[in-house]
């Protein structure tokens, strides 16, 4: 049965900076850039070489432990550069527009007769597996196995994140086509979370739909899971983003790897947030010309909790559709461990007075008050953390690898991202998001 889910435990960090509801359509950029390191646990095998001629939607690279699994071009044009770093690691895939989109064909589909070895050798050879995530260890999924469920999270909780209700609305066939497609890779259910009447997936059709209120992350899809069908040992749930549902959906109507998405530029750094229209791996620079303060500001892909820092040089995530600018905090505040502040956020009352207005909005920057320290239990981490986990255990138990432990203390149900809040509150200055990544790649490792 569906299940109506509200969150209590958890922080709301509101941020000036909010995207206003408009959106403009940015003119094609001339460099564009994939970051290996955007896909965790896939070690690259080229297809292409310098000065290739590629089409949108033409491989580029493939997994080597599963040459199954490609990635594509999101642009036409050539390869310009593959940056390599030590043994030659393959770091950032480079390439140059010809000025216009040449599609690679892969012919428009009727899902409904398509089995499930269809759709699968379909997604794997137009390069939208790479959409596909899993639970355990928040990689990319593994084709060989069946999910018990797939989870979709249509409501972002994060900091100044972009609206799914604006962003998708229109794009209800493309998210219909898209869904339908992916119900016939498990014989369990398609869970949809939405947080409004007015979602565009309120009438999609073959999914289970979950209406979840609160603070963030009420948004994570580790929260949901948790609420509505928690994995045991063993078991194996899949992920997709709403964003990318709309690029599987266009591929099967229209046979186009179309990689273009609506992303939100936000934060107190840009002159005008807004919405724009943007391809994948688009340079930053290209999005945020004319529109950012660079006086001292921080360019982040993503969100500011777990979002990847980027100069202007640098490409957009391949899985995001948010770009933060917010102020550079390398300044020093005089005596600012021991004074009254009032332009900080807290979840406790100590020192800061944001508890007096819920609902104000701060001009937050990137300094973190202090640096890293043993951890010191507080029991804070509880107070922003809706999963039924002990944090600080599982975060120690990662630490020093011990598996029962991990397994024990419900390491199969997370994400890093669900610890991008006990790390912003922690005392302590701990990457808890790093170890936690770190913890899992071990489990990985050893338990296959």
């Amino acid at each position: 049965m569906p299940k109506n889910i509200k969150i209590k435990k958890g922080l709301d960090i509101k941020l000036v900076g909010e995207a206003n509801k408009i959106t403009t359509e940015l003119p094609l950029g001339s460099v564009f850039g994939i970051n290996v390191s955007d896909f965790h646990s896939i070690i690259p095998k080229m297809l292409v070489k310098v000065g290739e001629e590629i089409k949108v939607g033409e491989p580029i690279f493939c997994d080597k432990n599963d040459e199954r699994i490609l990635f594509v071009s999101p642009i036409s044009g050539k390869i310009l550069e593959i940056v390599r770093g030590e043994r030659r690691k393959v770091l950032t895939i480079k390439m140059a527009s010809n000025n216009h989109q040449e599609y690679k064909d892969f012919g428009k589909v009727d899902v409904n007769l398509m089995n499930n070895e269809d759709v699968k050798n379909h997604l794997l050879s137009s390069g939208c597996w790479g959409f596909i995530k899993q639970r355990p260890y928040d990689v990319i999924a593994n084709p060989n196995e069946e999910p018990k469920a797939i989870f979709i999270s249509a409501y972002n909780s994060a900091p100044l994140a972009p609206d799914y209700n604006y962003t998708l609305k229109g794009k209800e066939n493309e998210l219909q086509t898209a869904l339908t497609a992916l119900s016939k890779l498990t014989k369990g259910k398609v869970h949809v979370s939405i947080n409004s009447d007015n979602s565009p997936f309120a009438n999609i059709k073959g999914i289970e739909i979950h209406k979840i209120s609160g603070v963030h992350p009420v948004g994570n899809v580790s929260t949901q899971i948790a609420r509505i069908n928690p994995i045991n040992k063993g078991e194996v749930v899949w992920i997709v983003t709403p964003q990318d549902l709309v690029i599987i959906g266009e591929l099967l109507l229209t046979g186009k790897f179309n990689a273009k998405r609506t992303i939100a530029l936000t934060g107190a750094k840009f002159k005008n947030p807004q919405y724009v229209n943007v391809l994948l791996g688009s340079n930053i620079k290209d999005i945020v010309k004319n529109n950012l303060d660079d006086d001292n500001a921080r360019v982040i892909s993503g969100n500011v909790l777990t979002g990847t820092r980027k100069t202007k040089d640098d490409f957009l995530g391949y899985y995001d559709n948010h770009i933060t600018a917010i102020p550079e905090g390398d300044d020093y505040e005089f005596f600012g461990w021991n004074k009254p502040v009032f332009n900080k956020i807290s979840n406790s009352r100590a020192l800061t007075f944001s508890w007096l207005n819920k609902g104000k909005k701060y001009d937050l920057n990137t300094n973190t008050n202090g640096e890293r320290r043993a951890f010191v239990v507080t029991g804070s981490y509880e107070e922003v953390f809706p999963l039924d986990i002990y944090p600080m255990q599982l975060l120690k138990a990662c630490l020093y690898k011990d598996l029962d432990e991990m397994e024990g203390l419900g390491a199969y149900e997370i994400a890093p991202e669900d610890f991008a809040l006990t790390e912003f509150i922690c005392v302590s200055k701990q990457p808890h998001q790093k170890i936690i990544r770190e913890g899992l790649d071990f489990m990985r490792e050893e338990l296959g």
